[in-house]
């Protein structure tokens, strides 16, 4: 059932890799400083488009399936998947930025939660647990565990932290010379099922939760996907290598 479509990597290539996780951490940090009230989430994407020229490297967002922009912005209720556009960003706004790169033919994609000004507690707390989330998932990408491990890990910290909405139709994946590949990464699991984690293998790990329910719907431009109650949600996500050493995240900043 598994292996037969997984891409595992070499060091040389995980490297490269890394070289990609970079350009998205730098989009990822020059972003978050320019959220702000009264900044269109468009004025968002000019910026990341700015970063990723000045890197030498390729959106792997743009053109994707038709997507229009280098990045996705999802704000409040607005779980993944995003438009930049006209929308003008307001204090007590959550916004999620997801953000990728290509540098020699190998992938790189990871996501933030940003608060625009002053937000509500629950909000604050909301990002928090999904980033703390993520963190668990990462811990969890060990040599030798188990897929649903990761899942497992990811959904007993959210879990520990309150009753809140893990979205299950989005999931992780493995990514390499394309940004979606075999393995799907859900963000629930049984510890001790799914595939081995071999050293090699490189995986986007990103935990979406809401203050509500955890279903979505999609929206007429057939991209952005909200949540049915209209609670708010947050997005936190890194690129993965499993190695003989452990976990290396690839999208953390030079």
């Amino acid at each position: 059932m598994f292996g037969r479509s997984v891409e595992y990597k070499s060091a040389e290539q995980i490297a490269v890799m890394r070289r990609a996780g970079i350009v998205v951490a730098d989009v990822l940090a020059t972003v978050r400083e320019a959220v702000a009230p009264g900044v269109t989430t468009l004025d968002l994407d000019a910026v990341a488009r700015g970063v990723i020229d000045r890197h030498g490297a390729t959106s792997n967002f743009l053109g994707y399936h038709g997507f229009p922009a280098v990045i996705c912005t999802s704000v409040n209720d607005e779980v993944v998947h995003g438009i930049p556009g006209e929308r003008v960003l307001a204090a007590g706004d959550l916004v999620s930025v997801d953000a990728g790169a290509i540098v020699e033919g190998w992938h790189g994609d990871a996501a933030i939660t940003v608060a625009v000004g002053e937000v509500s507690p629950a909000a604050a707390e909301l990002s928090r647990v999904t980033e703390a989330a993520l963190w668990a998932g990462v811990e969890a990408a060990q040599p030798g565990a188990r897929l649903g491990d990761v899942g497992h890990a990811i959904a007993t910290s959210i879990a520990a932290a309150g009753d809140y909405g893990i979205v299950e139709g989005f999931t992780g994946h493995g990514i390499g010379t394309e940004m979606h590949q075999d393995p799907d990464v859900p963000n629930i699991g049984r510890a001790g099922s799914g595939m081995r984690l071999k050293p090699g293998l490189v995986i986007a790990i990103e935990p979406m939760v809401s203050l509500g329910s955890p279903y979505t719907q999609i929206l007429e431009d057939d991209w952005t996907a909200v949540t049915v109650d209209g609670s708010r949600a947050a997005h936190w996500e890194h690129t993965v290598a499993i190695t003989a050493d452990g976990p290396v995240v690839l999208t953390l900043p030079a």
